[in-house]
């Protein structure tokens, strides 16, 4: 199967069956990074241009790894040395980059819709590493990476989200993904941080985190944004984590032995108690590792082979 599209903005337009052919190339990918010399020569002469408006850790430094790994140039656009703090337009950016001749953008905007405006600018491919409240979809790969290495597959699979779902481009993202590969999803929050609108997803929703825990074969915790607790969106962490923190005792109620997620950063003791962070259970170092093998992945399809044979 070959690789169709220019850009990877969302999950929206992915059918099941491409997003089984990026984690197949992923796993081909990941065998790479076990290597004692992890350097290719695939993207020589290839030019990835690192464009994050926002702030990040794991997301830009697993692109640019990714990126060197595979030989291809890379450089990073520091917005807040650019001229974007002189008043310069996303539309004029675009056209610099476009002067450039760069061969892929990964761009991290704050706004809604800002990767799907490069990608109408722009004749280089673009991937979005997170706009706004909309989407994070190679968050979403690399969760779906891990489960598929721990969980076998996805059919009939039941995986919890809870947390913030309002704000989260990472929930929407696993949601309609996780949807069209066969899996059952349900989304938990507090009622002001999970409208009843999100049910357009086609998921389950609930405000109980203890009454759809039971079958339960991955839960996922987001991280809670703070700032939101002074717009009065929740009454107190206490609260909070008395009814939605994950703990070992909460996680018992899945009757079985259910993964433990998390995008990071954590708030330890708030989403998930530190002892079940760092128990067998979690597999939030996997998701980490899986992170660069996806985008890895990501970076080939879309200015590489385009398929999904072997990298050698």
């Amino acid at each position: 199967m070959k690789w169709m599209y220019k850009d990877l903005l969302d999950m929206d337009k992915l059918e099941g069956k491409e997003i089984e052919l990026i984690l197949e190339t992923a796993v081909s990918m990941k065998e790479i990074l076990g290597r004692p010399i992890k350097k290719l020569p695939t993207l020589r002469g290839k030019s990835v241009l690192l464009l994050f408006y926002e702030s990040s850790t794991r997301t830009r430094t697993s692109f640019e790894t990714a990126a060197k790994i595979l030989g291809a140039d890379t450089g990073n656009i520091a917005v807040a040395q650019s001229s974007v703090t002189k008043g310069e337009s996303l539309l004029d950016t675009a056209r610099t980059l476009q002067a450039m001749n760069v061969d892929l953008v990964i761009v991290r905007h704050s706004g809604s819709g800002a990767a799907q405006f490069l990608a109408d600018e722009l004749s280089a491919s673009v991937i979005n590493a997170g706009d706004g409240q909309h989407a994070h979809p190679t968050q979403a790969l690399l969760d779906f990476l891990t489960m598929k290495e721990k969980l076998g597959g996805f059919q009939d699979r039941k995986i919890v989200i809870v947390g913030d779902i309002l704000h989260s481009r990472v929930a929407r993202s696993n949601a309609i993904g996780l949807k069209k590969l066969g899996a059952e999803v349900v989304l938990v929050g507090p009622p002001t941080l999970l409208p009843p609108e999100m049910s357009y997803l086609g998921v389950q929703t609930s405000y109980d985190l203890d009454s759809v825990l039971e079958g339960a074969d991955a839960v996922m915790a987001l991280r809670l944004q703070l700032e939101r607790q002074q717009s009065g969106l929740f009454p107190s962490l206490r609260e909070y984590r008395e009814l939605y923190c994950l703990t070992p005792e909460r996680l018992r109620k899945t009757g079985k032995e259910t993964i433990i997620m998390h995008p990071g950063p954590m708030n330890r003791g708030v989403e998930i108690a530190g002892e079940l962070a760092d128990s067998p259970l979690s597999v939030i170092e996997e998701q980490v590792t899986n992170g660069v093998a996806v985008r890895m992945a990501l970076i080939y399809l879309l200015i590489g082979g385009g398929t999904n044979s072997v990298v050698d």
